[in-house]
C-alpha cells in the first residue's frame, strides 16, 4: 500500500499552483481577494462536461456577457439559450442548464453543500463537489478525468476504469484539505492537464513527483481502462426543402437526441437505412445531395441528404440560406 503524507502533498501542490495556475475566464486566481461567483463556476462546469477547455472559453464569455447572472439566464427564452449553446454538443446539458437556472433563481441562489447541489437539475456528484469546493470553500473531493489519472498514478492503482472509480474517489478524499479545498481541486485539474498528461507525462517537473508511486516508471500505462465495445452504426435521412432562397428548418422534439434544437426535417436514426420519403416534410421529387457522417457518444451516424424545391404545410421556419450560420444548428446539421 503506497502511503502519502497528505499535509506534505497539499503543501507541494499548492505552492506549485500559486505560481503556475492556468488563467481561465471563470477562475479566481490564487491569492485574489475576490469572492468566487457560484453562477460562473456552475456555468463553466456544465459547459466543461465532455468538452475541452479551449472550446468552452468563447461560449462561456458569450453567455456571461449576455446573461451575467443566474437570474438573467433563468429569465431568457429557452430558444435563445439553445441557439447560443449550438456547437457545444451534448444538448441535454443545455436543457438541464435552463431547468437548473430557473430552479436556482426561484430559490434565491445556489445552495452551498454537495447534498443540496445534487438535488438540482443536471448536477451530478462531480459537479456538486466542484461547486461546493470552488465556490463555497467546502472540503469536497472533486474527481474529474484529470484527477482520476493523477490519483491512479499517485497510488499505482492497477484496477481498470470504470471499476477503479470508488478507490480513486477515496484516494482523492484522503488528500483533500480543509484549508483552500477549491484551490486544491483546481490545482489537481491543472496538474492533470499540464503535467500528468495521458501521454508524455512530465514527471521531471512534477511538483508532487516525490509522493507518486508511478513517477518515472511508465506512468502513461495508468489508469488502466476496460476496452470499450465498438459503437453501433445508425442511419437516417435529412431533407433540404428550398424555396425562394430559403430552407425549411424545424424544432426537434423537446426530449431525446438534440432535443429542442433547430434542425432540418429528418427521419429517426435507425439501424437499417430508411427509404427516401420516410418522414419527409412534403411529397416531392427528392434528389440525393450528399452524405454526412457524425459521431455521437453511443453510436456512429450516416445521414443521406435529400433535396427538393417546394412548399410544406407544417410548423417550421423558412430560413435564408445565406444566413444559416446564425440559425444555431447543432454540429450534425451544420455538416448537412
Amino acid at each position: 500500500m503506497h502511503a502519502i503524507d497528505p499535509a506534505a502533498f497539499q503543501s507541494d501542490l499548492l505552492v506549485w499552483y500559486d505560481e503556475q495556475a492556468r488563467t481561465l475566464p471563470w477562475r479566481i486566481p490564487p491569492g485574489s481577494a475576490a469572492t468566487p461567483d457560484p453562477y460562473r463556476i456552475w456555468l463553466s462546469e456544465i459547459m466543461l462536461q465532455q468538452t475541452v477547455v479551449a472550446a468552452v472559453k468563447s461560449y462561456f464569455e458569450q453567455f456571461t456577457s449576455r446573461w451575467p447572472t443566474v437570474e438573467a439566464l433563468a429569465a431568457a427564452p429557452e430558444e435563445d439559450i439553445l441557439t447560443a449553446w449550438a456547437g457545444l454538443g451534448y444538448y441535454a446539458r443545455a436543457r438541464n442548464l435552463i431547468a437548473c437556472a430557473r430552479t436556482v433563481a426561484a430559490r434565491g441562489g445556489f445552495p452551498d453543500t454537495e447534498a443540496e447541489l445534487l438535488t438540482l437539475p443536471g448536477i451530478g456528484p462531480y459537479t456538486a463537489a466542484a461547486i461546493a469546493a470552488i465556490a463555497f470553500d467546502r472540503p469536497a473531493a472533486v474527481v474529474d478525468g484529470n484527477i482520476e489519472r493523477v490519483m491512479a498514478r499517485l497510488h499505482a492503482v492497477e484496477t481498470p476504469l470504470p471499476a477503479a472509480r470508488p478507490d480513486l474517489k477515496a484516494h482523492a478524499a484522503g488528500l483533500t484539505p480543509a484549508h483552500r479545498p477549491g484551490d486544491h481541486a483546481q490545482a489537481l485539474m491543472d496538474l492533470g492537464a499540464t503535467i500528468c498528461r495521458p501521454k508524455a507525462a512530465a514527471c521531471l517537473v512534477c511538483p508532487v513527483a516525490r509522493h507518486c508511486a508511478a513517477s518515472g516508471s511508465n506512468p502513461e500505462r495508468l489508469p488502466r481502462k476496460t476496452p470499450k465495445a465498438p459503437k453501433p452504426q445508425r442511419h437516417g435521412i435529412a431533407y433540404w426543402l428550398e424555396r425562394d432562397g430559403r430552407v425549411l428548418l424545424v424544432r426537434r422534439p423537446p426530449k431525446g437526441l438534440l432535443g429542442g434544437m433547430r434542425a432540418f426535417p429528418a427521419t429517426d436514426f435507425v439501424a437499417t437505412p430508411p427509404t427516401i420519403g420516410t418522414n419527409a416534410p412534403v411529397t416531392a421529387d427528392w434528389q440525393p445531395a450528399g452524405t454526412a457522417q457524425h459521431g455521437f457518444t453511443h453510436f456512429h451516424l450516416t445521414v443521406d441528404i435529400c433535396r427538393a424545391t417546394g412548399d410544406a404545410d407544417m410548423d417550421g421556419e423558412w430560413w435564408p440560406i445565406d444566413t444559416l450560420q446564425k440559425a444555431g444548428l447543432p454540429t450534425l446539421f451544420e455538416k448537412i
